[in-house]
């Protein structure tokens, strides 16, 4: 219980904007509960009125019960209409709180975990958390109201009042127990789901390859082991629930059985008239419910604290390590920087990619990298974007290291263009305004018209309004990296790092990329990695890597001299 408070003060504050709500909230739930205490009272008059056949009385009763009703029902669609603004705005709230920090995390948590653990826990477990408060809210107004039936039969007779406490104190004993048992359960649940939920999303995304592939039974197999793990797991849950819902039928029926034979031994001993029996008797079936409504309380609160440590744990950064970055600020940098000896690999017990790198770069230099898969090109890129932080040495833009930077100090000023650039299903002019919501559609114009990509998008019906697709489906290899090229000229950043950005390209349109590159020399820090050699030769300096290491550097024509596997790489280009 002490873990559920905790979380609940954390939930708390995403209900900040439903203050109104909650008052109306309040206030029609303690109209309820006291509406809940009067009913059964009234309706208990209207049974002994019946055994005493005062007919007047009977209608006079059920006219003012009937008006009792009347309004509840108006107040309940209130109730109800106000706590669905609640969990709207709550929901909303807590799913763009979390959104918000998975973007933090570091990009080795995001490589180490499917996408599923990610999906269920923004989608399914926000929905629990925003939930609690409308299910607390009914399910204790519910206890309440028919706290009203224990005060009538307290009034009629002092010994089956204590009976049936006594029968709702060890059902409710029982039940806790249950609902500890299910939230273990749960958890289970929850985990299977991720792992279900991350292979169907691969799969989806993958649908192509694996169609190519010839790859359906492999797939199709590995998907019916992953559903049906989770759905044992959901099974052997319900399992639980239905032998809990038959044996609280049982101890009903049996509880029900043993109250006949207190009313008959009361009746016997003229301590209760029939009529109040037969109220007693009626009443007593609607004592059951204040231990359904704290049964679906408890497994509110077990699913709300299974969910709650699931998505606090991202938020508050337990289970994943978070992006942290320094407090140094540089509106826009000069575009100098330098790795001073380096070491970098992926995980622990994997070969380095990096070792004792070192080199510097200077403001407005066009630089290329260049050397076999592997060599560590790539890295080198994402290390500079500061995407992983456990590097060892040192890294410096503007001679200021960039674990001293704010995170819009390092990414505001550089731009990336990959070699499998990720295009969102949305327009062309939207995946541009991603980047930069205030771009003008002139800026738009121009960067697609240095990208090459002006004259294709024209010929397009809905031209800059197309929808791409997930992932950029209805376009092209070049014509995809093409639009990356736009969104990063955009940007307009003072870095530009080229991550194999024309290997999708064919030779006329590699051509003009590389005539809009060359209109950017001098003008930003430019960074490429190529296979073709002959995309970079025009370049200020060139970097030959070789297991994590620099080997040679200098122009094109310095490493023909000097470098045997840099001119051996550009001769069997040439040979091509």
């Amino acid at each position: 219980m002490k873990d559920f408070i905790k979380d609940l003060k954390k939930a708390w504050p995403y209900t900040k904007n439903s203050k109104k709500e909650l008052t109306i909230c309040l206030i029609t739930h303690i109209i309820a509960i006291i509406f809940g205490i009067i009913v059964p009272i009234i309706s208990a008059k209207i049974i002994i009125a019946l055994t005493s056949n005062n007919y007047y009385q009977i209608i006079l009763i059920s006219i003012v019960l009937f008006f009792i009703e009347s309004i509840y029902d108006i107040i309940d669609l209130a109730e109800r209409t106000t706590m669905e603004k609640i969990y709207r705005e709550s929901f909303s709230n807590i799913q763009i709180d979390l959104g918000k920090e998975i973007l933090k995390l570091e990009n080795q948590a995001l490589d180490d975990n499917g996408s599923g653990v990610f999906i269920q826990r923004i989608n399914n477990d926000t929905s629990k958390l925003a939930d609690i408060f409308n299910s607390m809210i009914q399910h204790i107004t519910e206890i309440v109201k028919n706290i009203g039936i224990f005060i009538a039969i307290f009034i009629i007779s002092r010994p089956c009042f204590f009976y049936l406490l006594l029968v709702t104190i060890i059902t409710f004993l029982l039940d806790k127990k249950r609902t500890t048992i299910r939230k273990e359960n749960t958890e289970k649940i929850k985990e299977k789901e991720e792992l279900a939920t991350s292979f169907v999303n691969e799969m989806v995304r993958g649908a192509r390859d694996i169609k190519m592939l010839n790859a359906e039974n492999g797939f199709t197999n590995s998907l019916k082991r992953k559903i049906r793990d989770a759905n044992d797991e959901r099974y052997n849950m319900r399992k639980i629930d239905r032998l809990w819902l038959y044996f609280s039928y049982e101890i009903r029926d049996f509880t029900s059985l043993l109250l006949t034979i207190i009313l008959v031994i009361l009746i016997i001993n003229k301590s209760l008239n029939a009529a109040l029996a037969l109220v007693i008797y009626n009443y007593s079936f609607n004592t059951s419910y204040v231990t359904i409504s704290i049964s679906n309380l408890l497994d509110a609160i077990s699913d709300f604290t299974v969910s709650a440590n699931r998505v606090f744990s991202i938020i508050e950064n337990k289970e994943f390590k978070k992006e942290k970055f320094g407090k140094t600020h540089i509106d826009v940098v000069k575009g100098d920087f330098e790795f001073k000896n380096v070491t970098f690999a992926y995980k622990e017990d994997t070969p380095k990619v990096l070792n004792n790198l070192s080199f510097k770069i200077k403001s407005k230099q066009t630089v290329a990298f260049v050397g076999k898969s592997g060599a560590g090109k790539s890295t080198i890129f994402s290390l500079l974007c500061k995407m992983y932080n456990d590097y060892k040495g040192t890294i410096t833009i503007d001679n200021i290291d960039i674990n001293e930077l704010d995170k819009d100090s390092i990414r505001g000023n550089i731009t990336i263009i990959s070699q499998d650039p990720y295009i969102f299903n949305v327009s062309i002019k939207d995946n541009l305004k991603l980047v930069k919501e205030d771009v003008t559609d002139e800026e738009i114009y121009e960067a697609c018209r240095l990208a090459c990509l002006d004259e294709f998008i024209n010929s397009l019906k809905d031209k800059y309004d197309t929808v791409v697709g997930e992932g950029g489906v209805t376009l092209s290899g070049g014509q995809k990296q093409r639009l990356a090229i736009a969104r990063a000229l955009v940007q307009k950043t003072e870095i530009i790092l080229f991550d194999e950005a024309t290997s999708a390209l064919d030779n006329e349109t590699q051509e003009h990329i590389q005539k809009a590159i060359e209109n950017m020399k001098n003008k930003y820090t430019i960074l490429i990695i190529a296979h073709r050699l002959s995309t970079i030769i025009n370049s200020d300096k060139i970097l030959f890597l070789n297991n994590g290491k620099i080997e040679a550097s200098g122009t094109h024509k310095e490493l023909l001299k000097k470098s045997k596997e840099y001119k051996t790489l550009y001769e069997s280009e040439i040979e091509k």
